[in-house]
């Protein structure tokens, strides 16, 4: 099988500044692909070229093996596009804005009509179908714009904060109409500010920062970079229990600056249940514990160093 988006050694330079560095990476058809990075890493710049909003400086970018470029309407025509900017008319109504959308795309009569309110149902604007979008909610004009990037019925659907600033039923309705849209074939490539959406949604995850793809895997993949932590302070601890605890599998041991002790592992859970046997045996007080679970946040911040919103 063939990727349906092809990014091949893509750089883009601006004057002197370096947006994107020899970015590679595929996403195969009816993939929810999530991209990841702090402000400033090239995200934006990446997506504008996507979106055939751009050119590379060098490299390509392949859709359905044809190379994006912004005079290519045959393949403008196969991807759908949700800003982080609303791209809506507020003076329209709901249904209008889906009908004008449609017939830029070539659509009209009967089956851009059907289409319409397909997809205002689907997005649970129905009700408000014949409104102008400047009443609505920020959620709503969120859902509207999803809407519209799917009229033309696309193969690819690139989605960049698709929930920011939105109320938690709209933002819920959008996840799960991403999810949705994906069991039905559509192919997604999904950046967020939220961890957790990208780390529920997406099958594949890529983390950009510099303008270089830091990593680029399966959550499980992503989440072998790190090991989990179960860190104690304990009672007291003896030569015997210090070896004991030492040949625990899979772990290594190490002393903080405060006198806590950690336990660093692959298996969080089977290393807790070792340590809490060990110390009943030794009758040693744990005085405190807390663990750390590998997740897509501490991988991030791991491997970019910065927080997510700086």
């Amino acid at each position: 099988m063939k990727p349906l988006l092809d990014v091949r050694d893509v750089r883009k330079t601006y004057g002197t500044l370096m947006a994107l560095d020899g970015v590679s990476f595929s996403v195969m058809p009816g993939e929810l692909f999530g991209l990841l990075g702090p402000n400033g890493a090239g995200k934006t710049t990446l997506l504008s070229i996507l979106s055939c909003l751009g050119l590379p400086t060098s490299g390509e970018v392949l859709v359905n093996g044809e190379r994006v470029s912004s005079g290519n309407l045959d393949v403008r025509r196969l991807i759908g596009i949700v800003p982080q900017d609303l791209a809506i008319y507020e003076q329209l109504t709901a249904r209008e804005n889906l009908t004008f959308f449609g017939e830029l795309f070539g659509l009209g009569g009967i089956s851009l009509r059907t289409r319409a309110g397909e997809l205002l149902a689907a997005v649970g604007l129905e009700a408000r179908a014949d409104d102008r979008a400047v009443t609505f909610s920020g959620g709503m004009k969120r859902r509207l714009n999803l809407a519209i990037a799917l009229v033309h019925d696309p193969r690819l659907l690139l989605l960049d904060e698709p929930t920011v600033g939105v109320d938690p039923q709209s933002r819920n309705l959008i996840f799960e109409e991403v999810r949705r849209l994906n069991a039905g074939g559509l192919t997604v490539v999904y950046t967020s500010h939220y961890m957790e959406e990208v780390q529920a949604l997406c099958t594949r995850i890529g983390i950009i920062d510099k303008g270089k793809l830091q990593a680029c895997d399966t959550l499980p993949g992503l989440l072998q970079k790190l090991q989990g932590l179960v860190r104690c302070r304990l009672g007291g601890m003896s030569p015997a229990l210090r070896a004991r605890l030492a040949e625990i599998p899979g772990c290594t041991l190490r002393d903080t600056e405060d006198g806590d002790l950690e336990l660093h592992g692959s298996d969080v859970k089977g290393m807790l249940i070792r340590l809490i046997a060990l110390l009943n045996e030794a009758n040693v007080e744990l005085i405190h514990l807390e663990t750390e679970e590998p997740n897509l946040e501490r991988v991030f911040l791991h491997l970019t160093g910065r927080a997510l919103r700086d």
